[in-house]
């Protein structure tokens, strides 16, 4: 089909945008887009497609601006269970670790997702990966680590198999048995170090039914693992054939960012107090700093991801939600967009071009999404507006009118 008489088309076009040249749109006014077989085939003006495809069966986009699906690089979808009495709790002044020391926290995630069969997985999970897809994410990364224990967590990559086979959201899986110290373990973290890097690891290695490993992934932090431990997983996790990701500096600096640049990650997320030594040596590699603004909303924690300083020193920024149940139980992207813009200092531009092919980058799949450029996934979203600046600008409302994935559209 050709889409046409976009009044904005947001390209994105030419990769990833590294420092400064964050904000790219690529924008063409009055646009047009050609798909065929699932792929975007032309990228142009209306006046130049229209004459090239006369018989192109059609799609007015007047009044919609369009722009490439939004991709989110960091999500922990997958659970059972939730934690309103906990959000509760913290209102009325319990600490996180009383919290935990009462049984909750992680923790209570832990026990629901440990009893759950793949089928209730998938139940409880599929509503929040609607929600998702409506709200403009066409691709979204998904961790396990609500298991923290071997049977468990391959459920849960089991589960999100599933799930990506039915569609239409695409999912990419990451492995995260390395989200915080088992309870078994709570005496033991070296103990639990060991089972993850000798068991667990290979279990998922060799039991992976798809041809593209998954991500392998670690809460380097106080209270989870130590710098020595993360380096221990990540690097039995390359010598595996996995690709990394690591969460660093969310509560605490203890060099994180620099491991994942030392060991190629593809992505080190939250990042939030992140030395400026860590920022250049993010900004002198290609591991993309993911910026998560859902979760200090959601812990009403004043300090965000150092977005400016990131750019400044050159370096790849990207956007995710962090859907989680603890701290930020957010589906949507545009409610990142918008925090980005008020608490990071981002332009719309910056947050959408962070939102899409950035963040395409942090899941290593920048040849293939996040932007419109022939020989893509044809992955679209129309706006019910005609300005992308309504995005930041606006929060609370869904300013998707229609999705568009593979080439199949998806009105919302």
């Amino acid at each position: 089909m050709l889409i046409h008489s976009a009044p904005q088309l947001l390209t994105l076009s030419g990769g990833p945008q590294r420092g400064n040249d964050l904000g790219r749109l690529g924008l063409i006014s009055d646009g047009a887009v050609l798909i065929r077989d699932g792929l975007i085939a032309a990228v142009g003006s209306t006046a130049e497609l229209r004459f090239a495809y006369p018989d192109e069966p059609a799609l007015d986009a007047r009044g919609h601006a369009v722009l490439p699906g939004f991709v989110d690089p960091h999500t922990h979808a997958i659970w059972a269970g939730d934690r309103a009495a906990e959000f509760e709790l913290r209102l009325q002044g319990k600490t996180y670790l009383e919290i935990l020391a009462a049984g909750g926290g992680i923790l209570s995630t832990v026990r629901a997702t440990r009893l759950a069969s793949i089928q209730q997985l998938c139940a409880e999970t599929r509503p929040r990966l609607h929600t998702l897809f409506t709200h403009g994410t066409t691709t979204a990364e998904v961790k396990t680590g609500y298991g923290l224990e071997t049977a468990a967590e391959l459920r849960m990559l089991e589960a999100l198999l599933q799930l990506d086979a039915e569609g239409p959201l695409e999912i990419v899986p990451t492995f995260l048995g390395a989200h915080a110290i088992a309870p078994e373990y709570k005496a033991d973290p070296e103990g639990y170090t060991n089972l993850i890097c000798s068991k667990m690891l290979p279990a998922v290695h060799s039991r992976w039914k798809s041809p593209r490993l998954p991500f392998v992934d670690v809460f380097c932090e106080t209270g989870a693992f130590t710098l020595a431990q993360s380096r221990r997983i990540l690097e039995t996790a390359r010598f595996l054939g996995f690709p990394l990701k690591i969460h660093a500096d969310e509560f605490d600096n203890l060099g994180g960012a620099s491991l994942a640049n030392e060991l190629g990650a593809v992505s080190a997320d939250h990042l939030v107090r992140t030395s400026p030594a860590d920022i250049a040596a993010l900004a002198g590699g290609d591991t993309v700093a993911v910026g998560l603004p859902c979760t200090p909303f959601g812990l009403a924690d004043p300090a965000y991801t150092p977005a400016r300083a990131i750019l400044e020193a050159g370096g790849l920024l990207a956007l995710a939600t962090d859907l989680n149940p603890g701290t930020a139980w957010c589906e949507n992207m545009q409610f990142a967009i918008a925090l980005a813009c008020r608490y990071m200092k981002l332009t719309p531009a910056q947050a959408i071009a962070a939102a899409t092919i950035n963040a395409a980058a942090a899941i290593a799949r920048a040849d293939q999404l996040g932007s419109i450029e022939p020989g893509k996934q044809a992955d679209l979203l129309l706006l019910s507006v005609p300005d992308y600046r309504h995005l930041g600008y606006r929060f609370g409302t869904n300013l998707v009118h229609t999705v568009i994935k593979k080439g199949r559209i998806y009105p919302i």
